[in-house]
């Protein structure tokens, strides 16, 4: 059987601390808020615009956007709720952004009130995306009520943009500041290495968050007071942490895994690159293409990529520097290993 974990506590959107670090380029298109900051480290700002239901007209497209900001890629999952008023319902997203360097899930609550998205990838400063959202307004007369749209990323060092409100027949609000979150119970801290353990996490401020369990996203769903998720697979001891639009807070006890691991994921084998060659000083973007590449990190010549992103079948990278022209191996590496090598030439 699936293990379920509850989280309880109070204002899952706890506050997030500032890095010091010069204002990025694309700053001064964040709010002001954000524009005084004195550092910006990572940031992803969210809105939503679009075709929304009528009287007159029962059906909409809508789209919920974001966009990142700061002087590195915003790493790790980015989670994403919408939440409508009652009449109105969706059967789910559709989400465009390329080139595929990143896995996107979604799941839609049986009244199809309520959609979750998880977007893996790291994604660029400056990068903007949107998902759209078809819905349908039920019955005849006026469809009012608000569409919630809210965003949470762990990496993110500023929690405001990250809850948007359009209420329909009037419109766009001013963005909100989710709450801080807290954890006052967590009511599982063991299960199989498997996954499957119910937990729920109770405490506030956790709408619009997700769980993550050793820095894995675990599904499931938040209330305000509580978050009822199922572990992912995993081993040892690790963090509980509930990442909210305001920010994030950990468990003060870890959850311990027991017994033998989930069977790793299979190993990621490579089929070629865009561009075979680059210069020795590095700067390169090169697509590697291939299978089971979700999740991992490129090399070239047994050095990091200055920056990548992988999604199922491809990645995403910047060639670093070399010390001398000449060919290195490039390989992809993830929980399943480390694939066979294709060739990149560094020009003199």
């Amino acid at each position: 059987m699936p293990t379920i974990i509850r989280l309880a506590g109070a204002g899952f959107a706890a506050a997030l601390s500032l890095t010091a670090a010069a204002t990025p380029a694309g700053a001064t298109d964040l709010p002001g808020e954000a524009r005084t900051a004195t550092v910006i480290s990572q940031r992803v700002v969210l809105t939503q615009a679009g075709n929304y239901p009528t009287e007159q007209n029962r059906y909409g497209v809508f789209s919920v956007s974001w966009r990142a900001f700061g002087t590195e890629d915003l790493a790790g999952p980015t989670h994403f709720t919408v939440d409508l008023p009652p009449g109105v319902t969706t059967g789910g997203a559709m989400f465009y952004s390329t080139p595929n360097d990143y896995t996107f899930t979604e799941t839609v609550s049986p009244d199809g009130r309520h959609l979750e998205a998880v977007l893996s990838g790291n994604r660029r400063s400056g990068t903007e995306e949107f998902m759209k959202i078809p819905v349908v307004a039920e019955g005849a007369g006026p469809v009012t009520g608000a569409v919630t749209a809210r965003v949470a990323n762990a990496n993110d060092t500023i929690p405001t943009g990250h809850v948007s409100t359009y209420l329909l027949g009037i419109g766009l609000l001013p963005p909100l500041i989710g709450s801080q979150p807290r954890i006052d119970d967590v009511s599982a801290t063991t299960g199989p290495g498997a996954g499957g353990t119910p937990v729920t996490v109770t405490g506030v401020g956790m709408e619009g968050a997700m769980v993550l369990v050793g820095g894995v996203p675990a599904p499931g769903t938040c209330t305000d007071t509580a978050c009822t998720v199922t572990t992912p697979g995993g081993s040892g001891s690790v963090a509980v942490t509930v990442v909210g639009p305001g920010g994030k807070v950990t468990a003060p006890a870890a959850f311990d895994y027991t017994g033998a691991p989930p069977p790793p994921p299979p190993a990621p084998s490579l089929s070629g690159l865009n561009t075979p060659s680059g210069p020795v000083g590095g700067g390169t973007a090169v697509i590697v293409t291939g299978d089971d590449l979700a999740g991992g990190t490129v090399s070239f010549g047994g050095r990091p990529a200055t920056r990548h992103s992988c999604g199922p079948r491809l990645c995403t990278a910047t060639a670093p520097a070399a010390d001398q022209p000449g060919p290195v191996d490039v390989t992809v590496t993830t929980a399943g290993g480390t694939s066979g090598p294709v060739a990149f030439t560094y020009a003199p």
